[in-house]
C-alpha cells in the first residue's frame, strides 16, 4: 500500500510539472469561483482534494459531501485584494442511508467604485458596483465504507453596474480511502457548466442606421450584443497522507494536481502539524509549476474544541502574492 501512495504522489507532482497545455488567461467569466471558502486548505497551499476532511473540504470535492454523520455549518470571511469582500456560508444536514445534503451561498462584493469617463477623469459623480453570486445545491453518499461520491450543481450571477449574467454549473467528486491509516485519493470536476452572456440596460445605446442619409431617424434604440463566455473549469486529483506521530501529535501532507481550462497545469502542496485535535499549525504551496504564477507560499493555524454539546472549528489563512497584498481568511466551523 505504501508503494501504490508513493507513485501516486509522485505521479500527481511529475504530471502538474511536466504538462505543458496552453494558457488561455483571461477567456473565461465566473473567476470568483476560483476562490478557495476553506481556512484550513487555503493554508495548506489550497490542496486538499483527496483529504477525508467535513464541511471545509467539500468544495475542493463534492465526493466527500456523504462522510459526515452529523449536521455542519461553515461560515467563511476573506479579506481579498483592494478592500473586496468575500463571503461563504455553507450547511451540510444527514438524510439517512449513509447521504448527505449540501447547501451553500457564496458571495463577492466590490463596494462602490467612482465611475469614471474621459470627459471627467475625476469621477461624474455617480457610483457603481459589481456583485456576483453563487448558490449551490449538492448530495452526497457514503457508497461503501472506503469510498464516496457526491454531486452539485449551482446557480451564477455575475453583476456589472446594471449588467448581468447567469450561468448553471455542476461539479462531481469521488473520494477513496487507500488504507486503514487514512491514506486517501479523491478527484473532482468543478464548474462544468453552460457559457454566460452579458445584458442589461448598461448595453443600450442610440443610433443613427445610415448617417449619410439625411432626414431618417439618428437616434434608433439599439442593444450592444457581447460574446459568450465559458466558466472556469477545474479538474482536481489529489492525495492525502496522515501519519500518526505519537498519542499528542499527527502530521498531515496533501498534494493535488489541478487541470483548469484557461491556464497551464500546476500543483499545491501542503503540511499540517496537529496536536491533540485542539491547535495546528499549516503551511503550504499553491500553482506550483503553473506559467507565470503570481501566487506561492501560504500559511496559517487552527483551533478546535467543544461549545456545549457541539464542536468547533476556527481556521485561519494567509496567502502570497507576488504583486498585491497577501490574502486573509477566516473561517468557523460547528458540527452539531
Amino acid at each position: 500500500m505504501k508503494r501504490v501512495v508513493l507513485a501516486i504522489l509522485t505521479m500527481t507532482v511529475l504530471w502538474g510539472g511536466q504538462a505543458h497545455a496552453q494558457s488561455k488567461v483571461g477567456t473565461t467569466i465566473g473567476q470568483f469561483l476560483r476562490i478557495e471558502p476553506s481556512g484550513r486548505h487555503a493554508a495548506l497551499g489550497n490542496a486538499g482534494v483527496g483529504l477525508a476532511g467535513g464541511i471545509e473540504t467539500a468544495y475542493y470535492n463534492t465526493g466527500v459531501i456523504g462522510l459526515p454523520t452529523s449536521a455542519e455549518v461553515q461560515f467563511t470571511h476573506s479579506f481579498w485584494f483592494a478592500d473586496i469582500s468575500y463571503d461563504y456560508a455553507a450547511a451540510l444536514l444527514p438524510v439517512g442511508g449513509g447521504s448527505n445534503v449540501f447547501v451553500s451561498i457564496t458571495a463577492l462584493n466590490s463596494g462602490d467604485i467612482d465611475v469614471r469617463t474621459v470627459d471627467h477623469p475625476l469621477g461624474t459623480g455617480e457610483r457603481y458596483n459589481v456583485g456576483d453570486v453563487a448558490l449551490g445545491l449538492g448530495y452526497g453518499r457514503r457508497i461503501t465504507s472506503r469510498f464516496s461520491a457526491g454531486i452539485q450543481t449551482n446557480f451564477v450571477s455575475e453583476r456589472i453596474w446594471h449588467t448581468t449574467s447567469q450561468m448553471l454549473t455542476f461539479n462531481a467528486g469521488t473520494h477513496y480511502r487507500l488504507s486503514s491509516g487514512g491514506a486517501s485519493i479523491g478527484f473532482c470536476l468543478s464548474n462544468l457548466g453552460t457559457q454566460g452572456q452579458y445584458t442589461g440596460r448598461d448595453l443600450a445605446i442610440q443610433y443613427d442606421e445610415d448617417p449619410d442619409v439625411h432626414g431618417d431617424n439618428s437616434s434608433l434604440p439599439g442593444e450592444q450584443s457581447t460574446d459568450r463566455f465559458p466558466v472556469p473549469i477545474l479538474f482536481r486529483l489529489g492525495v492525502a497522507l496522515p501519519y500518526v506521530l505519537d498519542d499528542d501529535n499527527s502530521f498531515l501532507v496533501v498534494v493535488d494536481a489541478l487541470h483548469p481550462n484557461d491556464n497551464s497545469e500546476s500543483a499545491n502542496l501542503g503540511v499540517e502539524w496537529c496536536w491533540h485535535d485542539l491547535f495546528s499549525l499549516r503551511l503550504g504551496y499553491q500553482t506550483l509549476f503553473q506559467e507565470n504564477s503570481q501566487q506561492g507560499l501560504t500559511a496559517g493555524f487552527g483551533l478546535g474544541g467543544d461549545l456545549g454539546a457541539n464542536t468547533y472549528q476556527f481556521d485561519y489563512a494567509w496567502a502570497s502574492h507576488a504583486y498585491l497584498e497577501g490574502t486573509h481568511r477566516l473561517t468557523f466551523v460547528i458540527e452539531f
